[in-house]
């Protein structure tokens, strides 16, 4: 549909100053990834495709490392389309994997490293994967994931030879490229699969509408191995663009500032929340001049981010909030400017994109009327081709009509309201699924995983907001005796099972579940959560020193709570990667010293930190003795110097 006049002023204003954009055609959705690529190489050989901190690679190059990996392959599973696996850390090697199995016309599979074995191994299965690639950092538990029968391809052992030429396949735009796992609430994941045809969609549809060009320098903050890392990897690199990705978890969200500044990016990807917490860390003489267009995507944007983005950035820099969803893609967007009003509690998803058409529900199917709630679906023939190997729940979730062509219709599960121009609301879940730090989960599937635990009888989960307004999820849970397991012990017993953004933050026991009348669990009056300690294995202790007693107060008013004990595991109190670079940010704040993200990893106790923060202190001090004493040596002369020498050789044959 055609946008209304003032989001078309918005969006005639998102060019690259200076960049060269060239639009693209609807036809261009109709071929292959590795067509649509090879053309990009052929324009732009020799710009920047790709930088992490370790790696930078021209397109020419990122094509020839691809090639290699597409050699070994096709070498080991010749020129069948069939699934290949691939673990790999946020960065260049992902990426050259992802290319290199496109041109064999096989599709791949992401598995993050970071997740449980059982996890990746019932990806591996379900998926029927019987390649794994990957590369020597995460090989080991590459191997520990595959069972008998699989083949391990470590990308780090091809060497560096040429390869000619790639292989000459005809991929069909219908072709699979990828399956991507989400959560599911039978407790297992399911593949989303997508096609040829659904990634260049996206490229076409990103790079009109944001007017990519290759001058653009574009972030990659979600991971690799999720459909919004996908799509901003492929419609980077397919409108020839440079990419840079970034791992929050491992670098921290003082170094992603650093990344957005130094590297000059112009285009900016996350959820809403990660960009709260960042721009909280921001220093004052650190400007983010250069971003011409900030994107959220896969949580809630609130009034109060849009003044967010107003406070902190360019009168250029234009905000852009949209809607998703796995199986569908990009559904609608909408515009900000520094001039834009948003009515408070109220921001529009925006309109529909090209090529989608957005319907609203009731619960028999039938349309809703503006301002009426109702399910929204999304009616395209730009969607998933469905879910892997699951028919049946493919079939209750896209309707096909044979006189609506090759089109489909996919019932999202998520509520709206739609004004009478054609702008959508998002009204949030219909179901029980939330969205947690960015990532859609499932609580069934966390519920099924904690009631595998020999000590819990019942249990519900749910999506509350935090005193900051994040969504966090908390477990209610009903001991299977008359002592239940502790905090400790339950996470423990979660993080063998689940992703880490799917363990709860709190664990509250209950006596019972409140019921509805007709015996179901009446989530709403499942109590908040308060702000005492929780139970855990290890005893409370008081700090034991003022460094001891400030972080434990940093601590408990991060994690809202009243009290922390020393000896306290940060994350069985509730802490997670964002509220650690909250510590982190605030230990620099306090302490005048940064420590690394990583260290509260390594160190996830008062007592252990306080212990790091001595270290740093330590050393601190030691390099300013060493800094005194050359100022102090270039002060004296040559004779002078050789006399203090002569005094301390002296000194030294004495003692």
């Amino acid at each position: 549909m055609k946008l209304p006049p003032e989001q078309q002023a918005i969006r005639a204003k998102c060019f690259h100053p200076t960049g060269d954009f060239t639009e693209l055609q609807s036809d261009e959705i109709e071929q292959s990834v590795p067509e649509r690529f090879e053309k990009i190489i052929g324009r732009y050989p020799d710009r920047l495709a790709l930088k992490t901190r370790t790696c930078e690679l021209t397109y020419r190059q990122l094509n020839a490392a691809a090639k290699r990996v597409t050699r070994a392959i096709l070498a080991t599973r010749g020129e069948k389309s069939e699934p290949v696996a691939l673990m790999f850390e946020q960065g260049a090697p992902a990426i050259i994997a992802i290319l290199a199995v496109l041109k064999t016309g096989k599709f791949y599979v992401p598995l993050d490293p970071a997740v449980p074995r059982s996890r990746s191994q019932e990806i591996l299965a379900d998926s029927t994967a019987s390649l794994l690639v990957t590369n020597t950092q995460n090989l080991v538990m590459a191997e520990r994931a595959a069972t008998d029968g699989y083949k391990v391809i470590n990308i780090d052992d091809l060497g560096n030879d040429p390869v000619a030429e790639d292989p000459k396949l005809s991929i069909p735009p219908d072709a699979l490229a990828y399956i991507v796992y989400t959560s599911g609430s039978t407790g297992k994941p399911k593949g989303v699969a997508q096609t040829h045809r659904y990634v260049l969609y996206h490229v076409f549809e990103y790079g009109n509408s944001f007017h990519l060009c290759p001058d653009d320098r574009v972030s990659l903050v979600f991971p690799w191995t999720f459909n919004g890392g996908i799509h901003i990897i492929h419609s980077t690199l397919l409108n020839g663009a440079a990419l840079f990705p970034f791992d929050v978890k491992a670098d921290g969200l003082i170094n992603l500032a650093r990344l957005l500044v130094e590297e000059k990016i112009t285009i900016y990807h996350s959820t809403a929340t990660i960009l709260r917490q960042m721009l909280s860390l921001l220093n004052r003489d650190e400007q983010l001049t250069s971003l011409r267009l900030v994107r959220f995507g896969g949580d809630t944007v609130t009034e109060a981010d849009i003044q967010l983005y107003k406070n902190n950035f360019s009168q250029d820099c234009l905000l852009l909030n949209s809607l998703a969803a796995t199986e569908s893609g990009l559904i609608c967007r909408y515009f900000f400017d520094k001039d834009s009003l948003v009515p408070e509690n109220d921001v529009p998803a925006g309109y529909p994109t090209y090529g989608k058409e957005i319907l609203l529900l009731d619960d028999n199917g039938n349309a809703v009327g503006f301002d009426q709630i109702g399910e929204i679906a999304v009616k395209s023939r730009y969607l998933s081709s469905g879910y892997w190997r699951q028919p049946s729940l493919t079939a209750a979730k896209f309707i096909t009509d044979q006189n609506q062509g090759d089109e489909s219709i996919y019932l999202t599960g998520d509520l709206g309201r739609m004004s009478s121009d054609g702008c959508l609301y998002h009204l949030g879940r219909k179901d029980f699924q939330v969205k947690v730090r960015g990532y859609r989960v499932d609580v069934g599937e966390v519920e099924t995983a904690l009631l595998h635990h020999d000590h819990v009888k019942e249990v519900a989960v749910v999506g509350r907001k935090d005193h900051l307004g994040n969504s966090r999820l908390v477990a209610y849970f009903v001991p299977a005796g008359k002592i239940g397991p502790s905090v400790s012990a339950l996470r423990k017993f979660l993080s063998e099972k689940l992703s880490d953004y799917m363990i709860p933050a709190s664990f509250i026991a209950l006596d019972s579940l409140p019921l509805t009348p007709n015996g179901k669990i009446n989530r709403r009056l499942l109590p908040a959560p308060d702000r005492c300690r929780p139970e855990l294995e290890t005893p409370m202790a008081a700090p034991r020193n003022e460094v001891e007693k400030e972080l434990a107060q940093i601590w408990a008013e991060v994690l809202a709570l009243d009290e922390v004990g020393i000896c306290d595991n940060f994350f069985d109190l509730g802490g997670d990667s964002l509220s650690a670079s909250r510590i982190v940010s605030s230990v620099l704040q306090h302490f005048q010293l940064e420590i690394p993200l990583k260290a509260l990893f390594q160190s996830p106790t008062v007592a252990e930190m306080a212990s790091v923060i001595a270290e740093h202190q330590d050393k601190r001090l030691n390099d300013k003795d060493l800094e005194n004493l050359l100022i102090e040596l270039e002060s004296i002369s040559d004779e002078e110097a050789q006399r203090l020498v002569s005094e301390s050789r002296r000194g030294d044959s004495k003692s």
